[in-house]
């Protein structure tokens, strides 16, 4: 079973542990730098639990997933129409002012990593905000029946500036006790 055949076998239970999650302060942070009515791409959308915060603040959400399991349920948690779409079909054009990519790029391999993030710094409009968040560490390969990409800060920040189409703005790691619960977070903004 692939990553994607994961979370369409496993969509209900995948939903319960993460749609009450409190993203509350990483959501905030994001949102410093838009305005209400802009427009935000919810990257791995999963449960929808962001998507239907943004679209609550009065922000435009689109809500995009890979998993057609995971798209329904996010479509009857937020009542927003959710794009089934992978990463690498997305063809978007300077469409956004946000792209919230929450842990939404740590089952892709390294090696593929700047050709995805290509077609997210494409569809951020010049000046826009892009946030990531990834598990810290060093571990890449199959785990538990999903694919999973580990990162140090130093790795990721190479990765985004070897773009030369984005700015870090803000970088920092969660304080989980547990090292293997850490997550790094990104804020970054598309060079105008």
């Amino acid at each position: 079973m692939d990553t994607i055949g994961y979370y369409n076998k496993y969509a209900s239970a995948v939903f319960e542990q993460t749609v009450d999650l409190d993203m509350e302060a990483q959501r905030k942070e994001f949102t410093k730098y838009l305005e209400e009515g802009d427009s935000i791409l919810d990257l791995g959308c999963g449960s929808g639990r962001d998507s239907l915060a943004f679209y609550e603040q009065g922000f435009d959400v689109t809500a995009l997933d890979a998993s057609e399991e995971m798209c329904k349920l996010a479509e009857i948690h937020t009542d927003l129409d959710v794009l089934h779409m992978a990463y690498e079909d997305m063809d978007f054009d300077e469409v956004f002012d946000g792209v919230w990519g929450n842990e939404a790029l740590i089952h892709e391999p390294e090696d593929e990593m700047p050709a995805i993030l290509e077609k997210v710094i494409d569809a951020l409009r010049q000046g826009g905000i892009l946030y990531l968040s990834f598990q810290e560490g060093d571990f890449e390969g199959t785990q538990n029946g999903r694919y999973f990409c580990e990162y140090t800060q130093e790795k990721l920040e190479r990765i985004l500036r070897e773009t030369k189409r984005l700015e870090i703005e803000k970088i920092w790691v969660s304080g989980a006790e547990d090292e293997k619960d850490r997550l790094i977070y990104v804020l970054a903004k598309k060079i105008a």
